[in-house]
């Protein structure tokens, strides 16, 4: 963890909006920010700070050779990828391929432990996103290296995303006009994604955690079966609440000083497929591998036997994005063959039956790919999916299975309510609601202010001694 989560609110995130309030100028907001970005970065390894500003460096100097000597831009793209690519392989994966290799040739002896950059991933494919759009012409290089530094580096979501182009942001970074309305908005996102992380996730994670023990697998073996759904059900309500609260705090925030990102997130569970699934979670890794892998190696365009190879390495790909190990490829490869199945005939039958029945198997694929996701260890894996079926010599249920449902039951509806737009639904109709009722005075406004007080005092008091705090998003 790069701040503790209070030190982070109510000091360092409270100085950087006083001082950005105090400066005028936009080279002056900018620079506060970049100050800001490196300490909030340096702070978890200040090695890994020289990491960040050497990718941008090669960036920075690939793309403006590209716009001067035009006849050559491949070569510095290819250049820039390389290098990039190159050292995020050596952060990320040395020990995987080394590992990899020991196992199956008992050589090398010794593999390095190499400690993985936070948000190197992240990073990472910003800055490739970057020069290939300069090399593509959709952006021109920027002259001025601080200026890309604080693109790349920005605190809002440079350990944990969303992965922000450079054109999404290039005018924010010149021009970008602080407006209240938009203010509003950011500090009510950032209270919703607060609440999100420090109240549900947070919660989720405590009752995953006791029946998924990552760490004794023989523990694990003696999990009864029903302990291990809930275990993995907690696990799947954790892992979309925590990553989207991320998210929802980056727009929040970004909004705040006048920068817009996208949506990452678009209620993925109400999904009626796989391929919904993935136009809705985790929207710009999905977009950058649809626009700068698939398309580009001729997506569907090339007939079916193409289509399925360039889907192949596009989830290949994602699934060595998320983790330098086997089973994250594994989880890859096990979305490519739903997405494969689908785009054959599948899609065509689940548009034909009622909407219900894609939801139920869109929520049965998703929740056995997270078992998938969840453990590295594969004979830990292979424990999970048969506790799930009792065939560990496991029981089917136990006392701490029942007595954790039971003290928990509410907590879990409402955690299951909140992966839903349920509350969206709910704010939009008292929000009419106020607007009709002439004898109340600023109605709309009051529900709008007390709503993140209460979400912030909330999550406050769930923050405060509370050491467990789990922070899924910083490995990659």
């Amino acid at each position: 963890m790069v701040f503790s989560s209070l030190f982070f609110i109510y000091f360092f995130l409270a100085l950087n909006l006083f001082i950005y309030s105090r400066a005028h100028k936009i080279t002056t907001k900018n620079v506060i920010m970049l100050i800001f970005s490196l300490v909030f970065y340096s702070w978890g390894g200040p090695r890994y700070l020289i990491l960040l500003i050497a990718m941008t460096l090669i960036s920075w100097s690939m793309a403006l050779a590209m716009e001067r000597y035009n006849d050559h831009r491949k070569v510095f793209l290819i250049l820039a990828c390389v290098l990039e690519l190159g050292l995020l392989g050596i952060f990320k994966y040395t020990g995987f391929i080394l590992g990899s290799l020991q196992a199956a040739t008992g050589f090398p002896e010794v593999i390095p432990q190499i400690a993985l950059p936070i948000g190197i991933s992240f990073y990472t494919f910003q800055l490739l996103s970057y020069v290939i759009d300069v090399y593509r012409g959709e952006v021109r290089a920027q002259k001025k290296f601080w200026l890309l530094l604080l693109y790349a580096s920005l605190f809002h979501q440079c350990i944990a995303g969303p992965i922000v182009r450079y054109k999404d942001v290039e005018r924010d970074i010149h021009h970008r006009i602080i407006k209240i309305n938009e203010v509003n908005q950011g500090i009510k996102r950032f209270c919703v994604g607060l609440a999100k992380k420090a109240i549900l996730a947070n919660g989720c994670a405590a009752i995953a955690d006791t029946f998924l023990i990552t760490n004794d697998v023989r523990a694990l073996a003696n999990v009864s079966a029903l302990g291990l759904w809930l275990g993995m059900l907690c696990f799947m309500l954790q892992i979309y609440l925590d990553f989207s609260a991320y998210s929802d705090m980056a727009i929040g925030m970004g909004l705040m000083i006048g920068f817009h990102y996208k949506e990452n997130f678009n209620y993925p569970y109400i999904a009626s497929s796989i391929t919904d699934f993935w136009r809705r979670w985790h929207i710009s890794l999905s977009t950058f591998f649809r626009d700068y892998v698939y398309i580009p190696l001729g997506g569907s365009r090339k007939g079916t036997g193409r289509m399925i190879l360039n889907l192949f390495i596009v989830w290949f790909l994602t699934g060595m994005w998320h983790g330098a190990s086997w089973n994250y490829i594994l989880w890859g490869l096990y979305f490519f063959v739903f997405l494969v199945i689908e785009k054959q005939f599948l899609l065509k039958h689940l548009s034909a039956i009622p909407k219900f029945v894609g939801h139920i198997y869109a929520l049965v694929i998703i929740y056995f790919g997270w078992i998938l996701f969840k453990f590295e260890d594969l004979t830990a894996l292979g424990t999970v999916f048969k506790g799930l079926f009792g065939l560990n010599g496991n029981n089917i249920f136990d006392l701490q299975t029942g007595l954790m449902f039971e003290n928990n039951i509410f907590f879990l509806i409402f955690a299951v309510i909140a992966v839903t737009p349920f509350f969206k639904w709910i704010r939009q109709r008292l929000i009419q609601w106020f607007k009709k009722r002439k004898d109340i005075p600023y109605p709309i406004y009051a529900y709008e202010i007390i709503l993140p007080v209460v979400l912030l005092i909330l999550s406050t008091m769930a923050l405060v001694g509370n050491s467990y705090n789990p922070f899924l998003y910083f490995q990659f």
